[in-house]
């Protein structure tokens, strides 16, 4: 096993103030607290109250040699309960959260209450963190919160603008075949332009996310040594690819199944330090107790997708008229401008068989035994918890990696199949019916089975992700 070191490590973890990007440096950071580590972790003051009103001030109390700081995230003040505007907060954590950050380091190290700072975990898309790092003279390393593949698709972003194939000429290329046509990427075979990360789809060479992942991908992959929450054998043609360009690349996931496989012994005391930053709702599970092995669809789009009121409906109509029973997560900010209210005679027709709620324990929920299927945003964190559980997907991806993810979930490890972007209720109950009933969905079914059983290898002492872990804190947060 690795240690670090005879004198108190202390790692400084930064993460982009996303829901999604939160969750699994919370685990990297209780990995490395039971590795040794003093833990300071950074959340935007934003995130900070978010965390408070959803988990209570105990939550960031800490545990002994693990604390919480915060620093300004460079907009408005608001007390709004809701995901920031991603464009915004990604342009102000860039411009703006340097400073901040530099001046936390400078107190941590002058404080004789904790060890002076000894490295920083970086969000890969926090080049603060990094420079920082740089400036004051410590080792780091970057957590990578999204899939592999859609780094290496990233990647591909300054080549497409090179060449003038992005951005497109018109908003023609949505509906003549462009995104149809297939796109060559090293260790990514059977790709099309539309299984993308999609900030691709614009026809503005100023557009902003184009331009700031391309930046951040680059920055990434020239820096440092990067961890990616994944396991080698999910993503192995591309972690080679990566390793040949850079030798520090490190998978080391799925970080929450290993964040609970690590240090038994110690495990509980991390059971109440939460990232969630929704209050949530745990008596669905005691609805789950109430039901049948594999016969409970669960749907949930993360943290950040947003749809129209009427494909709203028709999500509820599908799910209703696939007569399984359901637990529906319904953010009160998933429907664009407006606030969700669904149809009086809905909710009458799924009395007993449907549960709704604004947000749930989402592993404990793809752990449960009567969970039989998942319909998903595809989300990078929902897609290796559902591979961790051995559960087969639906997929409705929105934006960003999860069209890259829904094609590899689809296509290559054989655990979804994918809905159509324009929700009809038929098409929901059809697909809830062949994937809970149909031959497709038993094949998937064994699929996601294999899958788990993979991750698991994994994780457990012995695995690639168990021995990555010890090799990466050995070669990048203690040397020197």
């Amino acid at each position: 096993m690795a240690s670090a070191g005879s004198a108190k490590s202390h790692a400084v973890c930064l993460p982009f103030p996303a829901q999604g990007h939160v969750n699994p440096m919370m685990q990297l950071a209780k990995l490395l607290h039971s590795r040794g580590f003093h833990i300071t972790f950074v959340n935007t003051e934003f995130n900070h109250r978010r965390l408070i009103r959803s988990r209570g001030v105990e939550a960031v109390k800490g545990l002994p040699d693990f604390q919480f700081e915060t620093i300004p995230d460079g907009l408005p003040p608001s007390d709004a309960d809701a995901t920031q505007p991603v464009p915004s907060i990604c342009d102000s954590t860039r411009r703006t959260c340097f400073t901040p950050f530099l001046e936390l380091l400078s107190k941590l190290n002058s404080s004789p209450k904790v060890p002076p700072v000894t490295c920083i975990v970086s969000d890969g898309v926090m080049n603060c963190g990094t420079k920082a790092a740089q400036l004051i003279g410590v080792p780091y390393v970057q957590l990578w919160t999204s899939s592999t593949i859609s780094f290496m698709g990233y990647l591909q972003y300054k080549e497409l603008v090179q060449t003038g194939i992005v951005p497109f000429k018109d908003e023609l290329f949505l509906s003549d075949g462009t995104l149809e046509m297939p796109i060559d990427i090293p260790g990514m075979p059977n790709m099309r332009y539309k299984d993308m990360p999609s900030f691709i789809r614009t026809t503005d060479p100023n557009d902003f996310m184009l331009n700031y992942a391309m930046a951040v991908t680059q920055e990434c992959i020239e820096s440092s040594s990067i961890i990616f929450n994944t396991f080698d054998e999910l993503e192995k043609e591309v972690l080679q690819v990566l390793a040949d360009k850079t030798p520090n690349i490190y998978a080391i996931g799925p970080l929450a199944s290993l964040c609970r496989n690590i240090n038994i012994p110690e495990i509980q005391q991390y059971e109440w330090l939460n990232s969630s930053l929704w209050k949530e709702d745990t008596t669905c599970i005691d609805w789950l107790n109430t039901m049948e092995p594999n016969s409970v669809l669960y749907v949930n789009y993360g943290s950040v997708t947003v749809m129209s009121n009427h494909h709203l409906k028709e999500f509820a109509w599908g799910l209703a008229n696939s007569k399984y029973p359901f637990l529906w997560i319904v953010r009160p900010d998933v429907v664009m401008g407006e606030s969700v209210v669904l149809p009086t005679e809905f909710v009458e027709e799924i009395k007993g068989r449907g549960f709704i709620t604004s947000w749930c324990p989402q592993q404990k929920v793809l752990s449960h035994p009567a969970v039989g299927l998942f319909l998903t945003h595809c989300g990078w964190n929902s897609v290796l918890e559902a591979v961790s559980e051995g559960v087969p997907l639906i997929c409705w991806p929105f934006f960003a990696d999860q069209q890259t993810n829904c094609r590899y979930a689809c296509n290559t490890w054989g655990t979804a199949v994918e809905i159509n972007p324009d929700i009809k209720r038929d098409d929901v109950e059809s697909l809830v019916r062949q994937m809970m009933e149909g031959d497709d969905g038993k094949r998937k079914r064994r699929k996601a089975w294999e899958w788990k059983k993979k991750a698991e290898a994994a994780i457990n002492n012995g695995g690639s992700s168990f021995a990555n872990f010890d090799r990466m804190i050995e070669e990048t947060l203690c040397r020197g």
